[in-house]
């Protein structure tokens, strides 16, 4: 049996069991007093280094429903995105730079809105015209300074790089007065030649030195070492902050880390349940929870509210498309259960036998249970604790959020928190752009024929931007299949689906059911050399180089919840690849002069 931390305790009082005093821990849930100890800053880039990770794509109103909650995690410096990758990531820096930059309450100062540029001027104006809004802003430009980046990747010599990054960081400090430079590949670099970079960075006007491990090669002892040679051997190195961003190759990426910062690293740079490149980067819970459980080992203070980390983690998760591996530390789903029975008779005896630190200090206490007699204040209340109040305050989608949650209650007894946040993403962060299209109904038969093969016939109702119905139907080998080849009918734009995922939100027959997807855009004319028409569902392995979208959907009919994500993937290609008209299919997505997801194709 399974036993969670907060279920146990429950069980232990029912039972009339003696449970005994709390002890003290390693960890509080109190923010420690600050002290004379040193700050520790917490750099987040979830939004754009973790977004890199493959069919992680977000939509603008994702990405700002994401820096609102890091802002109330309590980050430092949110990398909102890569401004000059397209006019979406650009408007996605800015609104969060208008909207977020200000917020100061429950925080000791603004978040730092930063934005990513190459060395070049052009890539340099685009980010400190997204970022300038923001009270707090940074430019963050980065050039790869390893001889095998230099010489297969840029084809520019040692002294053409210095002069490169030394004009870019100039450039910068004329606009900005934060800046950020980072030596790609600096792991796999020549000391050396890494202090004369560095060494030039710094006078040029670089206020933050950022190390970046960009292939994950390094161990920590190595990586530390690095960073305090840097830190002796630079000309001002003791007056900048020097930064870490580790990639989690060889499954080291938070042990760097963590050793950089005994090595005299003052700002890591991490992302929620370790998204990334490859195997992602620096998870930031690891880090966060490693620095205030063990304070004897790094005596430094975060300024992040620990009480909202699974909150932020569910989050991302969910608009990212990734869920969270169920053993990963601190957010996963087993971080705070135990299975073997001498966990369960210690863990009953005293929580402490096998926790590090409580489930409540990292936000993993009991749900509050919602049913269909829960009132509105009731919901927008749990609204507000689930760390959504912008929404909760917004009436229009705070009574369509209502009627939803109504919906599910009348068939199911009992809504949870995971309900809600799944009726969150489908409702509320699916693009709303002038191409979307939303469901309106489905209607489904199946049977089988003399031959024990499935045929099902769907009929769906989708609604256009301009308030048209259109009906199609469909015949499929199941009804998945007949539901997909119904709404290509309508919506008309060929794709690859290259996952297709089924969970259970919460347990229970009358569960919720989420369907997750992956799309990619497929050129109509290999769809025709195929001899394939626009209903055919065409499923395929992803391929490199495409971008791919991601779709969500929750019902209590798991043909309805797939139906849903198969729609909303589809307006995400539609608002993010910049289809003009997803009724004509005249414009072959992979024309060169096209742009999709910040790179042309």
């Amino acid at each position: 049996m399974l036993l969670s931390r907060v279920h146990a305790a429950g069980c232990a009082r029912r039972a009339g069991a003696r449970v005994a005093p709390a002890l003290a821990r390693a960890f509080s849930a109190a923010v420690p007093a600050r002290g004379d100890k040193e700050k520790l800053i917490i750099f987040d880039t979830t939004l754009r280094d973790g977004e890199q990770s493959p069919g992680a794509t977000l939509t603008g109103k994702e990405k700002l429903l994401i820096a609102r909650m890091l802002c109330r995690l309590g980050v430092d410096v949110c990398e909102a995105g890569f401004p000059i990758a397209s006019d979406g990531d650009f408007e996605a820096v800015r609104t969060i730079a208008q909207e977020v930059g200000g917020i100061t309450e429950g925080r000791v100062a603004p978040m730092r809105i930063c934005g990513l540029a190459r060395a070049n001027e052009k890539d340099l104006d685009r980010c400190y015209d997204a970022v300038r809004h923001a009270p707090l802003n940074r430019i963050h430009t980065f050039l790869a300074s390893s001889d095998i980046h230099l010489q297969h990747k840029l084809n520019i010599s040692r002294a053409v790089c210095i002069e490169r990054a030394v004009s870019a960081v100039r450039h910068a400090r004329s606009m900005c007065d934060n800046i950020e430079f980072s030596p790609e590949d600096a792991g796999r670099s020549d000391r050396d030649f890494l202090v004369e970079l560095l060494d030039a960075v710094i006078e040029a006007g670089a206020t933050t030195l950022n190390i970046p491990d960009t292939v994950g090669y390094t161990v920590p002892f190595e990586y530390a070492s690095l960073i305090a040679h840097l830190k002796a051997k630079c000309k001002g190195g003791d007056a900048i902050i020097w930064s870490t961003h580790c990639h989690n190759d060889l499954g080291l990426a938070t042990a760097n880390t963590l050793a950089a910062v005994q090595a005299g690293a003052r700002q890591v740079e991490v992302t929620l349940n370790s998204l990334g490149e490859r195997a992602g980067n620096t998870s930031l819970e690891e880090v966060v929870m490693a620095v205030r459980t063990r304070p004897n080992h790094y005596p430094y203070h975060v300024d992040i509210d620990t009480t909202q980390i699974i909150r932020a983690s569910k989050m991302v998760a969910l608009y990212t498309g990734i869920p969270v591996q169920p053993n990963k530390a601190i957010v996963g789903a087993n971080a705070f259960a135990h299975e073997a029975g001498i966990h369960q008779h210690g863990v009953l005896k005293h929580a402490a036998t096998y926790e590090i630190m409580t489930p409540e200090s990292v936000g993993a206490d009991s749900a509050l249970i919602l049913g269909k007699h829960s009132g509105k204040a009731a919901f927008k209340q749990r609204l507000i604790a689930l760390g959504y109040p912008e929404i909760a305050q917004d009436e229009a989608q705070l009574e369509k959020l209502v009627s939803e949650f109504k919906t599910v209650a009348d068939q199911k007894k009992h809504v949870t928190d995971a309900d809600i946040e799944a009726i969150l993403a489908d409702r509320v962060a699916n693009p709303a752009e002038s191409d979307s299209w939303t469901f309106e109904s489905l209607q489904l038969t199946a049977g089988t024929d003399g031959k024990d093969r499935v045929r099902a016939t769907a009929t769906i109702a989708l609604v256009d931007a301009q308030g048209t119905e259109h009906v199609e139907a469909a015949i499929g080998s199941g009804p998945v299949e007949a539901t997909f080849k119904a709404i290509n009918r309508i919506i008309k734009i060929p794709v690859n689906l290259v996952q297709y995922n089924v969970n259970a939100v919460t347990g229970g027959k009358d569960a919720l059911g989420g369907v997750l997807v992956h799309i990619q855009p497929r050129d109509p004319a290999d769809a025709a050399e195929d001899g394939e028409s626009h209903d055919g569902v065409t499923r395929s392995d992803k391929a490199k180089g495409v971008p791919t979208y991601t779709g969500h959907g929750t019902s209590t009919d798991i043909i309805v919840a797939s139906a849903l994500s198969y729609v909303s993937a589809l307006n995400k290609l539609i608002a993010l690849g910049s289809v003009a008209n997803p009724i004509k299919v005249s414009v072959a997505l992979n024309s060169p002069d096209r742009i999709l997801d910040g790179k042309a194709v």
